[in-house]
């Protein structure tokens, strides 16, 4: 009962599934609401990963607000320190007056010379006389302050900036999955690609099904999550992610998806998330990449077409422009069709066995009796 499947047309007042737990780049449709004050102060003692994870603007707030703010607040130290010697342009002076700071005469001067010290620019305009004992202790204090802020900052901006998500956008998947047969199973295939020439150590790609069920007691449960198994021809662990990969799941008893068919796919309601993690060869950073499917983004009755070829030089080609792209195949309405088909060729194909173990009847054979030999030997 294999048939050529038309493209599956919507029914009318069917809606489409817009909300998604897991988007097609990976990220998590997900918010969190009614948290305790006291929890929002974790987030405050796990102050790294926080910064860490703001976005770039915030970061950016930060790395100006931190360096600024610095150099303001010492300015009023060392204002604070010239006021009380005497030394700004509007205290009255005497010959004898020895300075602390150098050319530091008011609150702009002062924020110069903030800026230059912990800097370490050193302009020679500006520096201590060395009569005061508080401006060498805060000069201390503000270049370990500065050296404090650098050493936060750079690590904040290089850890953003390898951070193992970003190599997770340089590996695609397929922006459908279909249904088809192959090697006498029906199968539910996906593809994934890695755009870098460096490969992805260790790879493991494996999926959850989350839809909303509800168990014997009544109990409804969103989100429930069933594994889904996939595979390549090699093994599902330790792909060689050296070209795109067709990844397949074997649609049978212990499926999930067992009991659909051409029809019902559409009208179903769950989310199917596929997982590829890896190690990258370059940072040996452990990174994971995630996608999702919709009922209305699976095909049934179509296959990938092929995007690997061979040139005249000898080296393999990918063409990404067929990547996503599908032909439709001869496909069994349903599994269930598929496993009837296929019992009643069974029966059959024994009986052929049989047939050539026991032999055929030759219609054009005769039988006939054979005397028993006479003996003339003569003694």
């Amino acid at each position: 009962m294999f048939q050529l499947l038309p493209g599956h047309i919507q029914p009318p007042g069917h809606r489409t599934r817009k909300s998604r737990l897991v988007t097609k780049d990976g990220h998590c449709n997900i918010e969190f609401g009614n948290i305790e004050y006291s929890n929002h102060f974790a987030f405050v003692v796990d102050f790294w990963t926080t910064f860490v994870e703001i976005r770039w603007r915030f970061v950016l707030v930060l790395f100006v607000a931190a360096f600024t703010g610095s150099w303001f607040m010492f300015s009023l130290l060392w204002y604070w320190i010239a006021k009380s010697n005497g030394d700004l342009t509007a205290q009255n002076q005497t010959e004898e007056h020895v300075r602390c700071i150098d050319n530091v005469n008011g609150l702009t001067t002062a924020f110069l010379y903030s800026l230059e010290t912990q800097t370490t620019i050193g302009y020679g305009g500006r520096a201590l006389t060395g009569h005061c004992a508080g401006t060498v202790a805060l000069i201390i204090i503000q270049s370990l302050v500065g050296v404090f802020i650098n050493c936060f900052m750079c690590g904040i901006i290089l850890a953003k900036i390898s951070l193992p998500k970003k190599r997770a956008k340089t590996v695609t998947f397929s922006n459908t999955a279909v249904i088809c047969l192959k090697k006498g199973s029906l199968c539910l295939l996906i593809r994934v690609a890695n755009l870098r020439k460096t490969l992805l150590i260790g790879s493991q790609i494996y999926g959850k099904l989350l839809r909303t069920t509800t168990t014997p007691d009544g109990e409804t449960i969103i989100l429930d999550q069933v594994d889904v198994d996939f595979m390549v021809d090699a093994g599902k662990d330790n792909l060689f992610f050296v070209c795109p990969l067709t990844l397949y799941h074997v649609i049978n008893r212990s499926s999930p998806f067992y009991e659909l068919s051409a029809d019902t796919l559409p009208l179903q309601d769950f989310e199917l998330v596929v997982f590829l993690d890896g190690t990258a060869e370059s940072t040996s950073s452990s990174c994971q990449v995630r996608t999702s499917y919709i009922p209305q983004e699976i095909q049934w009755g179509y296959s990938f077409l092929p995007i690997i070829s061979r040139t005249k030089t000898g080296k393999y080609r990918v063409d990404f422009s067929n990547f996503s792209k599908s032909v439709r195949v001869t496909t069994p309405h349903c599994v269930h069709c598929f496993e009837t088909d296929v019992d009643h060729r069974m029966p059959n194909k024994e009986n052929h066995i049989n047939q050539l173990k026991l032999g055929i009847d030759n219609l054009g054979f005769q039988v006939i009796n054979i005397p028993e030999p006479v003996d003339v030997t003569k003694m």
